[in-house]
């Protein structure tokens, strides 16, 4: 199968990926991209001497590279991976496909003949059917759903609504203030499925998503930057938290192999033992409600734009 380089782009996170892995192999055990928005923070070159003057920016749905102190040196994922591997062409989209485990073009089930060659038609790619989850406007005790909302849908509310709100509670310094304003003025939605109330006795269908909550972060960019090149679990959606201090990570799981409060405890044993991060208990619950604020650089992944 001959691979394109939209085909990588759209596995790595807009080629965010692809740096990380190889800049990972230089840099073991350091935090080698941090990103805010579209931009990543200068981060190590090891083409320039392991110099602070490496920067990626997301542009037209491709993090390009350049140095700060070289304006030749510049380019996109793949440029910079045929500068680590030296090669190009196929043969770099077929080696990075293999050594970060893409698996693209890989059916799993179809089996090599070296004695029979089989022709099979094409059939058109189904249309792509998008996660579904409950929606709840305010207050935070309305435990009946409005209605039922899509990925997309929820990313373009994040992105284009609920500014108000949330710039009034990030003026709030009294904790006990801010939280009841919070669970007085935002709408909210269950990431993990679909429900006729907000109980976990009232699922109807399980999304695949499991959301993560980080309070509390430190460095926002650095681990945005972390969990969009984490080598385990791809990002769904990403946002910023109400308050402006967390994170709230949207990732798959596969609940036809293990539960979602199974899934639950090892993926937080996982960023504990990872990350050095604690993570919010809350997301054990299949209904865990989680408010909607305003982000403009909220993350989605790029499949979904397609």
């Amino acid at each position: 199968m001959e691979l394109t380089e939209k085909d990588l782009l759209g596995k790595t996170h807009y080629g965010l990926k692809i740096y990380a892995f190889i800049l990972r192999s230089y840099y073991k055990g350091d935090n080698v991209i941090s990103l805010s928005g579209r931009l990543c923070k200068p981060t190590k070159n090891p083409f320039k001497s392991d110099s602070l003057t490496l920067i990626l920016e997301e542009i037209d749905q491709q993090f390009l590279f350049r140095d700060t102190t070289d304006e030749a040196f510049k380019g996109n994922p793949f440029d910079f991976a045929a500068l680590h591997f030296n090669v190009s062409g196929q043969e770099l989209l077929q080696l990075l496909n293999d050594k970060m485990h893409l698996n693209i073009g890989v059916n799993p089930w179809h089996k090599e003949s070296d004695f029979k060659v089989e022709v099979i038609q094409e059939e058109p790619k189904p249309k792509r059917i998008l996660p579904k989850f409950s929606y709840f406007k305010a207050p935070v005790k309305n435990t009946v759903p409005a209605k039922e909302v899509t990925i997309l849908d929820v990313y373009h509310l994040i992105k284009y609504e609920f500014q108000e709100q949330t710039e009034r509670l990030r003026t709030m310094s009294d904790k006990k203030e801010a939280r009841a304003y919070k669970a007085a003025n935002f709408d909210y939605v269950t990431f993990s499925g679909v429900f006729t109330r907000r109980s976990d006795k009232a699922l109807v269908k399980h999304s695949g998503f499991l959301a993560i909550d980080f309070d509390h972060v430190a460095d926002i960019s650095a681990l945005t930057g972390k969990l969009l090149t984490d080598e385990y679990f791809d990002t769904e959606i990403l946002f910023t938290s109400p308050s402006g201090d967390g994170l709230k990570w949207i990732i798959s799981i596969d609940i036809t192999e293990h539960s979602h409060r199974d899934w639950f405890t090892s993926i937080k044993h996982y960023i504990e033992e990872t990350y050095k991060l604690e993570v919010d208990n809350a997301g054990k619950d299949v209904s865990r409600a989680c408010f909607l604020p305003y982000d403009l650089n909220i993350y989605l992944h790029p499949k979904y734009h397609h």
